[in-house]
């Protein structure tokens, strides 16, 4: 990263949150800071956490939320803390927490992206660029309706993000908004910037043939009961070639379903093998739906390709702000990669953490790594 970068980039691997918070505001402060973005294991102890980080801050905003890994300027990490500060000279930035998503309805998710967009249309200029980050409670299972809600509700402006994990404990994930860490809630980001800008996803699996018919869910809680009028897991195990005990989540990370729509594979990750035999999913699921199996291609070759990509369009990234699905994490660290991609994800700059289910455009999915790629200078410079 150059010096003259309006981006700070910071990392802490210490075990206590109040010298990890320390470690971190030394990495990131900078003068004229606008805004600070945090990842952070849910091991720490959150209030000492949020007590430090508002001490040192003071009256900078801060948003975060709680992870199943993080990614930062020491690479591909776990039971750490990383983020990144934002100056005046990466454009304008403002930022809303949504609560109470269990009762979530539209009109109130509408209001919330207006008041936001009113407050960021006072700092547009001519040549500006916007881009919306949304980090939402992973647990609330209300992603797919406030996702859709709020992109329509933002227009032209695109949104990408991530749902908060908990180091796969699945109990408590939280976001951090105006001094605390709060569950049950969204934090939606939006920002003006002067520099390119490039939204991106991208995955690497491979559906075959063989259909997998969800035949009984309860789509409220993203559970499915029976598919090909089997119990799930035992048919799911079945077409794997092991036995229903032998099922883990590296299972899920080499061999997930996906359902495809107009011609695209959606990876639909299943979260865990429940004691009665079904799967609780991560993503949207119901009867009917036609699922494959899929396998993985080279997942490095994908990121490396998906990079290459992004500097030809817009140089070489000043920061990265990526959402990396825990399962690919899972997967990275299953095949000894994770040395090798944390220092893909070092070299652009890339800041983020892995999560419990991706959000790109109106829509919420499964193990693919999404994200926004913000260049170095103006854009007319690489056209």
């Amino acid at each position: 990263m150059t010096t003259d970068s309006p981006f700070r980039i910071s990392h802490s691997s210490a075990s206590e949150a109040r010298q990890a918070a320390r470690e971190f505001h030394a990495g990131v402060d900078q003068p004229d800071m606008t805004t600070v973005i945090f990842f952070c294991s849910s091991d720490y102890d959150l209030d000492a956490l949020a007590d430090e980080l508002n001490r040192l801050f003071g009256s900078v905003p801060l948003i975060g939320c709680t992870t199943a890994g993080e990614i930062g300027s020491a690479g591909y990490r776990t039971q750490s803390l990383s983020g990144v500060s934002f100056s005046a000279g990466a454009g304008a930035v403002v930022a809303g927490c949504l609560p109470d998503l269990e009762h979530f309805e539209a009109a109130r998710g509408q209001t919330f992206v207006q008041e936001l967009l009113q407050q960021l249309d006072k700092h547009v200029t001519k040549n500006s660029r916007a881009f919306a980050l949304l980090l939402i409670d992973g647990l609330s299972v209300r992603e797919e309706p406030v996702v859709r809600v709020l992109q329509g509700s933002l227009g032209s402006i695109h949104l990408c993000g991530g749902s908060a994990g908990d180091d796969l404990k699945f109990a408590s994930t939280k976001v951090f908004h105006d001094g605390a860490f709060r569950e049950n809630s969204a934090v939606l980001l939006l920002v003006s910037t002067p520099l390119p800008i490039r939204i991106f996803k991208t995955q690497h699996f491979i559906s075959e043939n063989e259909r997998l018919v969800v035949t009984d869910a309860d789509a409220e809680n993203r559970i499915v009961k029976e598919i090909n009028g089997l119990p799930a897991a035992e048919e799911y195990a079945r077409v794997l070639g092991i036995s229903v005990e032998d099922l883990t989540p590296d299972h899920f990370a080499a061999t997930p379903v996906v359902v495809v729509l107009d011609g695209t594979d959606y990876v639909r990750s299943i979260q865990k093998v429940n004691p009665d035999g079904t799967l609780t999913f991560f993503c949207a699921i119901e009867d009917g739906i036609v699922l494959r199996v899929a396998h993985c291609g080279d997942i490095y070759a994908n990121l490396e390709e998906t990079f290459d990509n992004l500097r030809g369009e817009i140089g070489q990234p000043a920061l990265t702000l990526g959402c990396d699905c825990i399962l690919r994490n899972l997967e990275i660290t299953q095949k000894h990669l994770k040395d090798k991609v944390g220092e893909l994800f070092q070299r652009h700059n890339t800041v983020g953490f892995s999560t419990y289910g991706e959000q790109f455009g109106g829509v919420h999915i499964n193990q693919t790594f999404t994200g926004i790629a913000i260049g170095c200078a103006p854009e007319d410079k690489h056209d």
